[in-house]
């Protein structure tokens, strides 16, 4: 999938993801020793987005499980059609249960879901498994088999082995602890809140309308509002979003007017709101 860890940055800068030296360095490991990679860290870092420019850069079919409480192998592995598998024992009424048995229990029936999809493909594929901190800790048992041999077992039809490895992306936004299990059949990578050099490329790429000045008067901004005592802090994400509201509005400069009136775009709760407004210096950024 990549020659080089230099490889993996130009590739996915291709695809409008700028990555950092430790996230081009990862996915190339992940890439190269065919290793699932855990890619935990706050919200709107980019996560999610790295497993779809991986899938993007090589032109590969992108199979997403989002996780959240609840989630069972039905909707994670497969399941078996039961209203066609009642359909088909009522017009075989003569047939003896071992004779339906063997027919109802077929590919023909099967719905794969995510899991089963990506093992079973034989294109390239990229697997996100996303926000597994959100699903139930007996899902990370499900996973072990996919993680460890990339397999799933069926019980009615036998054991299904990839033939063509998928390139495995489980986010984390870090909402619970992850068992040492699942950590230790992937590699492991954090990704935080960039360098001020970075979020001004990824500011400067994703708004090219807005000109150098105002692109680093946002960055500044957003650096100090993330040095407050937040309930949730701007993302990277939010930060793109702001900059789209500041071309948006014609802005040329950052005043108290203009941030006040858009400070919801960067945070999202009401006393993160009050608390930036009161003590956000502008004159000393």
């Amino acid at each position: 999938m990549f020659t080089s860890v230099d490889d993996v940055s130009a590739r996915l800068a291709e695809t409008g993801y700028l990555a950092s030296p430790a996230v081009a360095t990862t996915a190339f490991l992940a890439a190269r020793l065919g290793k699932p990679l855990l890619v935990e860290g706050p919200a709107g870092v980019g996560k999610t987005e790295l497993a779809k420019a991986v899938a993007q850069v090589a032109a590969a079919r992108l199979v997403r499980l989002q996780c959240y409480e609840g989630v069972d192998e039905s909707r994670a592995l497969y399941e078996w059609n039961h209203a066609k598998q009642l359909l088909r024992i009522s017009a075989g009424r003569g047939e003896s249960w071992d004779e339906a048995r063997t027919d109802i229990f077929s590919e023909e029936f099967l719905l794969p879901r995510p899991l089963l999809t990506a093992i079973r493909g034989e294109e390239p594929t990229v697997l996100l498994i996303d926000e597994i901190d959100k699903a139930d800790v007996e899902m990370e048992g499900l996973l072990l088999e996919v993680l460890s041999d990339f397999q799933v077992t069926v019980p009615e039809l036998g054991t299904v082995t990839a033939t063509r490895r998928p390139f495995v992306v489980l986010t984390s936004n870090a909402g619970r602890e992850l068992s040492e299990a699942l950590r230790r059949r992937c590699l492991f990578l954090h990704i935080g809140f960039p360098e001020e050099e970075l979020e001004r490329r990824i500011v400067t790429l994703k708004v090219p309308g807005l000109h150098a000045a105002l692109t680093e008067s946002v960055v500044r901004v957003v650096g100090a509002l993330r040095a407050m005592d937040l309930r949730k802090m701007p993302s990277v994400a939010e930060t793109v979003d702001w900059a789209r509201t500041l071309l948006a509005l014609g802005a040329d400069t950052l005043d108290e007017g203009v941030v006040r009136d858009t400070l919801g775009v960067l945070l999202k709760h009401q006393e993160d709101v009050l608390r930036a407004a009161a003590k956000l210096d502008l004159d000393s950024l």
